[in-house]
């Protein structure tokens, strides 16, 4: 008996000890991926002074909001934060239901040239994209010659791409319910059928009530890739709509706009503090969505593959 006491306490000790260095291990991984978080948190708030004081590492000597403030500004956020929310929600959304229906089709019928198609899919997913914005704005050139009215310019591009499969990252959507339909038992589609339900109805009726967390999980990725790109919106929308990421881009040349326009004074001159705090603005709106459906979210990941016979 006190040789089992004596191994069960020696188990114990080895397990807590191999705990103890799993967690220094994850805590130094993430403290690479959040130190550049921190680090922009910190001088988002620090003064002029601070900035240039090489005693100050991550706590400002005298905090101050002038920077959150002067970026605001320069950022025009009233406008570009309301233009930024509707865009990529309204491209999120086509994205999310072109995804779902693709997915649908491609696990649930069998037609021709059904490989040829995934692999175009894929092709659009692997290809760079400067590559494809060279036919892509051929396709709108032209037209917008036969229509006769100008498409470049305008969000009407890139809204139309995301509703036609071809928006940010769309082929990892489409996968993402490809697979999560997979897992959904055919029968229930048979069953459906046989009591008269449409193709329609079942999608609608079976397979998009069961995949509501997957539903989520896309809708949220398309917001955040849609948000945060800037290269096809600088190419087909261009400066139809002020974009925070976009702004964001442009914020030296904006901030001389703003400092020469007699805002400010002989020390007002750009730094990275001034820079943290317009980066720091850019990602709250996400951040704040996330703080609200992350419990949602976290679910939608860990039960997309759950479902089966």
């Amino acid at each position: 008996m006190k040789i089992n006491i004596a191994k069960l306490k020696k188990a114990n000790k080895f397990k807590t000890v191999l705990r103890l260095c799993i967690y220094f291990i994850l805590i130094c991984i993430s403290f690479i991926y959040l130190e550049p978080i921190f680090k922009m948190v910190s001088m988002a708030f620090m003064s002029s002074t601070d900035v240039i004081d090489p005693s100050v590492e991550w706590l400002p000597k005298k905090p101050s909001f002038h920077n959150v403030g002067v970026a605001a500004k320069v950022l025009d956020l009233k406008s570009t934060l309301v233009n930024s929310v509707w865009f990529s929600a309204l491209l999120a959304l086509g994205q999310t239901i072109v995804s779902a229906l693709t997915g649908f089709a491609l696990s649930r019928y069998n037609f021709k040239l059904k490989r040829l198609w995934f692999v175009m899919i894929l092709l659009a997913f692997i290809i760079p994209v400067p590559l494809l914005m060279v036919p892509r704005l051929m396709i709108f050139i032209s037209a917008q010659n036969i229509l006769g009215f100008n498409l470049i310019g305008t969000p009407i591009p890139q809204i139309v791409m995301s509703l036609f499969g071809q928006g940010v990252y769309s082929t990892v959507l489409i996968l993402i319910f490809y697979n999560f339909f997979n897992l959904i038992p055919y029968s229930l589609d048979e069953a459906a059928m046989i009591d008269g339900a449409s193709p329609m109805q079942v999608f609608i009726q079976i397979a998009m009530k069961l995949s509501f967390s997957t539903v989520l999980v896309v809708f949220l990725f398309s917001v955040v890739w849609n948000w945060n790109e800037t290269y096809i919106t600088g190419t087909l929308v261009r400066n139809s709509i002020e974009l925070l990421p976009a702004k964001l881009n442009m914020f030296d040349s904006a901030f001389q706009s703003y400092a020469s326009a007699g805002r400010g004074n002989a020390q007002f001159k750009i730094n990275e503090a001034y820079k943290m705090a317009a980066t720091l603005i850019s990602i709250t709106p996400l951040l704040i969505l996330y703080a609200f459906v992350q419990k949602q979210f976290i679910q939608g990941i860990e039960n997309t593959g759950i479902t089966g016979e």
